[in-house]
């Protein structure tokens, strides 16, 4: 099975990018994104100047608990620059996204608080809510992770889209929202 039918077969459609536009990421912006792959692993990854932005990761069921994703993090957090994912919010009746999260909040990732992101698959219509996963080497501030994620939305996941899908996809400004944590502390007026 070839790369991109792991992920494919792992990752719900309303996630995944086409094929043809992880192609076209791999080709023309071959600078920063990357893939790193094995007979057991996946990883579809963005490398920034100053960030790097997890895609996709997978690891298969035959070598899982095996320490493989632990390392491909470490691997990462070596370059000494934040590290951002999505992930989706716990579902009870899934039990894989519970344990992926334990796993990332046990390789020292943090939650994004402050950060609300809410994508429209072109798939299926469906709104996706999402979470923001980072990890900083230096205390990074949400609304530092927020405006790479911004970021990320606008050259990685839009990336050709109209072009690809023949539509595109929610402005930035409709996709992320920033919710301050004086805000959040205060009452409703």
């Amino acid at each position: 099975m070839n790369w991109y039918e792991k992920l494919n077969q792992y990752f719900p459609v309303e996630e995944m990018k086409s094929k043809e536009h992880m192609d076209l990421l791999l080709k023309e912006k071959k600078d920063v994104y990357k893939k790193d792959e094995s007979e057991y692993h996946v990883m579809m990854y963005a490398e920034m100047d100053d960030f790097i932005f997890i895609d996709y990761l997978f690891v298969s069921k035959a070598a899982r608990g095996k320490g493989i994703g632990k390392k491909l993090l470490n691997g990462l957090k070596v370059k000494n620059k934040p590290i951002i994912l999505e992930v989706e919010p716990v579902d009870y009746d899934d039990s894989d996204t519970e344990k992926r999260q334990r796993f990332y909040k046990r390789e020292g990732f943090e939650h994004a608080k402050s950060i609300g992101y809410r994508r429209r698959s072109l798939d299926t219509g469906k709104i996706n809510e999402m979470e923001i996963l980072f990890w900083s080497p230096s205390n990074e501030s949400e609304e530092s992770i927020y405006n790479k994620m911004r970021h990320t939305y606008e050259t990685i996941h839009t990336y050709k889209d109209e072009q690809i899908y023949g539509e595109s996809y929610d402005e930035t400004d409709k996709v992320f929202s920033f919710e301050e944590e004086d805000d959040k502390a205060q009452p409703p007026v």
